[in-house]
């Protein structure tokens, strides 16, 4: 293990490009759109330039893999989880944020967790705008997870009061995710990610068009 990476990891200094399918070479910062909904008071689709237009931070981290690389002292701009979640208004029953991705695939994790400082939705890293096979225009950057609680494609936070099965967690990893904890797969929290897998394993995963599709982000 290298000093200052979690347990497991070994330094990459490329940037692994990981992911289940096609890439959406369609999706621009021109037609990308973020729907906000759920249990809030504000429900609202934001614009790429909405999106601009509210709080932007930079923050330095870095990124891990549950494939075990990580990518050290990355610089990212976005616009920070919090400003989403005050416009929102979400309501006292909100525990989980469903993040949903571009072609219908998801990931979540607690509100709480995405309250943190250095959660953002992230559009430029490095200096650049974010390349499309990284996720861009848009992803979430939640830097204490494994980077597949990291959405790529983003396009809409669903605020609910109960958990709901991602792609990956249904499959086997974990969705607890803590690279710290090197909580990987679904042995850590067994008995919640089993009752999520039987309520959703089979069902039909559709496209924004309600096509059946078979990628993923991670």
């Amino acid at each position: 293990m290298t000093a200052g990476l979690p347990p497991g990891q070994i330094l990459t200094k490329g940037w692994p490009v990981l992911h289940a399918g096609s890439v959406p070479e369609g999706l621009t910062p021109e037609n990308w759109t973020l729907s906000i909904h759920g249990e809030v008071e504000s429900p609202r689709t934001l614009s790429y330039a909405e999106l601009l237009a509210l709080p932007q931070v930079e923050i330095t981290c870095d990124i891990h893999c549950v494939t075990s690389w990580s990518k050290i002292g990355m610089h990212w701009k976005g616009t920070p989880f919090h400003a989403i979640r005050e416009a929102a208004h979400p309501r006292p029953t909100v525990r989980f944020v469903v993040m949903e991705c571009e072609q219908g695939f998801t990931t979540s994790l607690p509100i709480e967790a995405l309250d943190d400082s250095d959660v953002l939705l992230a559009h430029t890293v490095d200096g650049a705008p974010l390349p499309t096979e990284h996720g861009g225009p848009v992803r979430m950057l939640v830097p204490k997870r494994y980077f597949y609680k990291s959405a790529k494609w983003l396009r809409g936070l669903k605020f609910v009061r109960d958990d709901e099965p991602g792609f990956w967690e249904v499959r086997g990893y974990s969705n607890i995710a803590d690279p710290w904890m090197q909580t990987r797969y679904d042995v850590d929290d067994v008995r919640v990610i089993h009752r999520m897998r039987k309520a959703s394993l089979f069902r039909p995963l559709t496209s924004k068009n309600n096509e059946p599709t078979g990628t993923e982000p991670r």
